[in-house]
Protein backbone atom coordinates (compact mmCIF):
# COMPACT_ATOMS: atom_id res chain seq x y z
CA UNK A 1 0.00 0.00 0.00
CA UNK A 2 0.74 3.57 -0.83
CA UNK A 3 1.82 5.42 1.84
CA UNK A 4 0.40 9.30 1.99
CA UNK A 5 3.62 11.23 2.39
CA UNK A 6 3.76 9.75 -1.67
CA UNK A 7 1.20 12.11 -2.63
CA UNK A 8 2.31 15.12 -0.30
CA UNK A 9 5.34 17.90 -0.87
CA UNK A 10 5.05 19.91 1.84
CA UNK A 11 1.72 21.33 2.61
CA UNK A 12 0.57 20.76 -0.92
CA UNK A 13 -1.07 17.49 -2.58
CA UNK A 14 0.55 16.39 -5.57
CA UNK A 15 1.03 13.62 -7.85
CA UNK A 16 3.88 10.96 -7.30
CA UNK A 17 5.72 11.65 -10.52
CA UNK A 18 5.98 15.60 -9.12
CA UNK A 19 6.85 14.97 -5.90
CA UNK A 20 10.02 13.33 -7.22
CA UNK A 21 10.61 16.30 -9.13
CA UNK A 22 10.38 18.33 -6.67
CA UNK A 23 11.79 16.63 -3.54
CA UNK A 24 15.17 15.94 -6.74
CA UNK A 25 15.23 19.51 -7.09
CA UNK A 26 15.37 20.60 -3.55
CA UNK A 27 18.67 18.11 -3.04
CA UNK A 28 20.14 19.35 -5.84
CA UNK A 29 19.71 22.99 -4.63
CA UNK A 30 20.77 22.56 -1.05
CA UNK A 31 23.55 19.57 -1.67
CA UNK A 32 26.16 21.65 -0.70
CA UNK A 33 24.66 22.90 2.76
CA UNK A 34 23.19 19.57 3.36
CA UNK A 35 25.37 18.91 6.51
CA UNK A 36 24.59 22.37 7.68
CA UNK A 37 20.99 21.84 7.47
CA UNK A 38 21.26 18.86 8.95
CA UNK A 39 22.87 20.47 11.86
CA UNK A 40 19.90 22.73 12.05
CA UNK A 41 17.20 20.69 11.79
CA UNK A 42 18.61 18.68 14.94
CA UNK A 43 20.78 21.45 16.73
CA UNK A 44 23.47 19.35 15.81
CA UNK A 45 22.88 16.14 17.68
CA UNK A 46 21.92 14.31 14.50
CA UNK A 47 26.01 13.89 14.93
CA UNK A 48 25.57 12.05 17.64
CA UNK A 49 23.06 9.70 16.27
CA UNK A 50 25.20 9.12 13.23
CA UNK A 51 28.16 8.07 15.23
CA UNK A 52 25.83 5.64 16.98
CA UNK A 53 24.65 4.35 13.72
CA UNK A 54 27.59 3.90 12.13
CA UNK A 55 28.80 2.02 15.24
CA UNK A 56 26.43 -0.62 14.85
CA UNK A 57 26.51 -0.53 11.22
CA UNK A 58 30.45 -1.82 11.55
CA UNK A 59 30.04 -4.47 14.18
CA UNK A 60 27.96 -6.04 10.71
CA UNK A 61 29.61 -9.01 8.81
CA UNK A 62 29.84 -8.84 5.60
CA UNK A 63 31.62 -7.79 2.30
CA UNK A 64 28.78 -5.95 0.19
CA UNK A 65 27.63 -2.53 2.26
CA UNK A 66 25.48 0.23 0.23
CA UNK A 67 24.09 3.14 1.57
CA UNK A 68 21.46 3.71 -0.11
CA UNK A 69 20.56 7.86 -0.60
CA UNK A 70 24.09 8.42 0.59
CA UNK A 71 23.91 12.13 -0.17
CA UNK A 72 27.21 13.17 0.71
CA UNK A 73 29.32 10.05 1.75
CA UNK A 74 29.29 10.49 5.59
CA UNK A 75 27.61 7.46 6.49
CA UNK A 76 29.56 5.50 3.74
CA UNK A 77 33.00 6.95 4.86
CA UNK A 78 32.74 4.74 8.12
CA UNK A 79 32.55 1.70 6.05
CA UNK A 80 35.36 2.14 4.06
CA UNK A 81 37.77 -0.82 4.85
CA UNK A 82 40.08 -3.03 2.82
CA UNK A 83 37.53 -5.92 3.07
CA UNK A 84 34.42 -4.49 2.03
CA UNK A 85 32.73 -2.54 -1.09
CA UNK A 86 31.20 0.13 -0.60
CA UNK A 87 28.22 1.60 -2.80
CA UNK A 88 26.73 5.02 -2.48
CA UNK A 89 23.33 5.36 -3.71
CA UNK A 90 21.26 8.42 -4.53
CA UNK A 91 19.37 9.89 -6.98
CA UNK A 92 21.26 13.50 -6.76
CA UNK A 93 24.22 13.59 -8.47
CA UNK A 94 24.81 16.63 -6.89
CA UNK A 95 25.43 15.07 -3.33
CA UNK A 96 27.05 12.64 -4.61
CA UNK A 97 29.75 14.81 -5.87
CA UNK A 98 30.42 16.22 -2.66
CA UNK A 99 30.90 12.72 -1.76
CA UNK A 100 33.31 11.74 -4.27
CA UNK A 101 35.18 15.08 -3.57
CA UNK A 102 35.65 13.54 0.16
CA UNK A 103 35.86 10.08 -0.67
CA UNK A 104 37.69 9.63 -4.32
CA UNK A 105 37.88 6.21 -5.58
CA UNK A 106 37.55 4.16 -1.71
CA UNK A 107 33.73 3.24 -2.84
CA UNK A 108 31.22 3.14 -6.19
CA UNK A 109 28.97 6.23 -6.52
CA UNK A 110 25.75 5.19 -8.04
CA UNK A 111 22.76 7.18 -9.69
CA UNK A 112 18.96 6.24 -9.12
CA UNK A 113 16.21 5.96 -6.96
CA UNK A 114 15.47 4.07 -3.58
CA UNK A 115 12.30 2.50 -5.69
CA UNK A 116 14.66 1.11 -8.27
CA UNK A 117 17.80 0.15 -6.99
CA UNK A 118 20.21 -1.15 -9.74
CA UNK A 119 21.57 -4.24 -8.30
CA UNK A 120 20.92 -7.40 -8.73
CA UNK A 121 18.77 -10.08 -6.13
CA UNK A 122 20.41 -11.38 -3.37
CA UNK A 123 23.80 -9.16 -3.62
CA UNK A 124 24.10 -6.77 -0.60
CA UNK A 125 25.33 -7.97 2.90
CA UNK A 126 24.58 -5.13 4.62
CA UNK A 127 22.18 -1.89 3.24
CA UNK A 128 22.05 1.08 5.39
CA UNK A 129 20.10 4.49 4.63
CA UNK A 130 20.18 7.48 6.75
CA UNK A 131 17.51 10.52 6.62
CA UNK A 132 16.87 9.36 2.78
CA UNK A 133 13.99 6.97 3.08
CA UNK A 134 11.25 9.96 4.21
CA UNK A 135 12.40 11.81 0.80
CA UNK A 136 11.39 8.29 -1.18
CA UNK A 137 8.31 8.70 -3.41
CA UNK A 138 7.06 5.39 -2.05
CA UNK A 139 8.23 4.20 0.84
CA UNK A 140 6.73 0.92 0.36
CA UNK A 141 8.16 -0.03 -3.10
CA UNK A 142 11.69 1.27 -1.78
CA UNK A 143 11.54 -0.93 1.43
CA UNK A 144 10.50 -3.90 -1.00
CA UNK A 145 13.79 -3.51 -3.28
CA UNK A 146 16.07 -3.16 -0.21
CA UNK A 147 14.67 -6.76 0.69
CA UNK A 148 15.31 -7.79 -3.07
CA UNK A 149 18.79 -6.79 -3.20
CA UNK A 150 19.94 -7.99 0.34
CA UNK A 151 21.60 -11.24 0.81
CA UNK A 152 19.91 -13.75 2.90
CA UNK A 153 21.27 -13.11 6.70
CA UNK A 154 21.51 -10.04 5.07
CA UNK A 155 21.29 -6.86 7.36
CA UNK A 156 19.07 -3.49 7.28
CA UNK A 157 19.83 -0.45 9.40
CA UNK A 158 17.55 2.86 8.86
CA UNK A 159 17.83 5.99 10.50
CA UNK A 160 15.16 8.72 10.78
CA UNK A 161 13.57 11.35 12.44
CA UNK A 162 10.38 10.11 14.04
CA UNK A 163 7.83 10.55 16.24
CA UNK A 164 9.06 12.16 20.06
CA UNK A 165 7.42 10.90 23.21
CA UNK A 166 3.68 12.53 23.60
CA UNK A 167 5.49 15.02 26.28
CA UNK A 168 8.12 16.76 23.98
CA UNK A 169 5.70 16.89 20.75
CA UNK A 170 4.52 20.66 21.71
CA UNK A 171 8.02 21.85 22.07
CA UNK A 172 9.24 19.90 19.19
CA UNK A 173 6.37 21.45 17.24
CA UNK A 174 7.00 24.83 17.86
CA UNK A 175 10.66 24.61 16.94
CA UNK A 176 10.34 22.72 13.83
CA UNK A 177 7.21 24.63 12.40
CA UNK A 178 8.61 28.49 13.42
CA UNK A 179 12.39 28.44 14.69
CA UNK A 180 13.56 26.13 11.94
CA UNK A 181 12.69 27.28 8.50
CA UNK A 182 13.69 31.05 9.98
CA UNK A 183 17.16 29.69 10.43
CA UNK A 184 17.16 28.44 7.40
CA UNK A 185 16.31 31.09 5.61
CA UNK A 186 18.87 33.22 7.30
CA UNK A 187 21.98 31.18 7.86
CA UNK A 188 21.68 28.69 4.50
CA UNK A 189 18.92 30.07 2.14
CA UNK A 190 15.98 28.12 0.27
CA UNK A 191 13.84 28.32 3.24
CA UNK A 192 11.59 26.20 1.31
CA UNK A 193 13.44 23.48 1.23
CA UNK A 194 13.22 23.59 5.19
CA UNK A 195 9.67 23.90 5.13
CA UNK A 196 9.41 20.48 3.18
CA UNK A 197 11.72 18.82 5.52
CA UNK A 198 9.78 19.42 8.16
CA UNK A 199 6.82 18.92 6.49
CA UNK A 200 8.00 15.05 5.27
CA UNK A 201 9.31 14.65 8.71
CA UNK A 202 5.46 15.00 10.12
CA UNK A 203 4.13 12.94 7.37
CA UNK A 204 6.68 10.02 8.09
CA UNK A 205 5.38 6.86 9.53
CA UNK A 206 5.28 6.51 13.22
CA UNK A 207 7.93 4.09 14.88
CA UNK A 208 5.65 0.90 15.13
CA UNK A 209 3.95 1.90 11.52
CA UNK A 210 7.64 1.86 10.10
CA UNK A 211 8.18 -1.24 11.66
CA UNK A 212 5.10 -3.00 10.31
CA UNK A 213 5.70 -1.47 6.93
CA UNK A 214 9.25 -3.45 6.80
CA UNK A 215 7.61 -6.72 7.98
CA UNK A 216 5.75 -6.51 5.41
CA UNK A 217 7.84 -5.32 2.50
CA UNK A 218 9.39 -9.12 3.80
CA UNK A 219 12.25 -8.83 6.32
CA UNK A 220 12.29 -10.20 9.66
CA UNK A 221 13.61 -9.42 12.91
CA UNK A 222 12.56 -6.39 13.08
CA UNK A 223 13.33 -3.94 15.98
CA UNK A 224 13.89 -0.01 16.65
CA UNK A 225 15.38 2.13 19.04
CA UNK A 226 14.01 5.83 20.21
CA UNK A 227 17.44 8.39 19.83
CA UNK A 228 17.03 11.54 21.53
CA UNK A 229 12.87 10.67 23.05
CA UNK A 230 11.70 9.64 19.81
CA UNK A 231 12.69 12.49 17.88
CA UNK A 232 14.93 10.47 15.63
CA UNK A 233 15.01 6.13 15.35
CA UNK A 234 16.91 3.90 14.57
CA UNK A 235 15.11 1.00 12.43
CA UNK A 236 16.82 -2.33 11.24
CA UNK A 237 16.09 -6.45 10.21
CA UNK A 238 17.27 -8.81 8.52
CA UNK A 239 16.84 -10.90 5.80
CA UNK A 240 16.23 -14.77 6.65
CA UNK A 241 15.14 -16.41 3.15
Amino acid sequence: MTHRLSKTFGKSRVTTEQREKLVRSIFNRVAGRYDLMNDLMSMGIHRVWKHRFCKEINKASGKVFVDLAGGTGDIASTMINDHREVTIIDPSIEMMRIAETRLGNSCRYLAATAEDIPLPDNSVDVLTISFGIRNATDISKSLQEISRVLKPGGHFYCLEFSTPYAWLRPFYNTWSRIVIPRLGALVAGHPDAYTYLIESIREFPAQQEMAEMITSAGLNEVSYSNLSFGIACIHRASKTQ
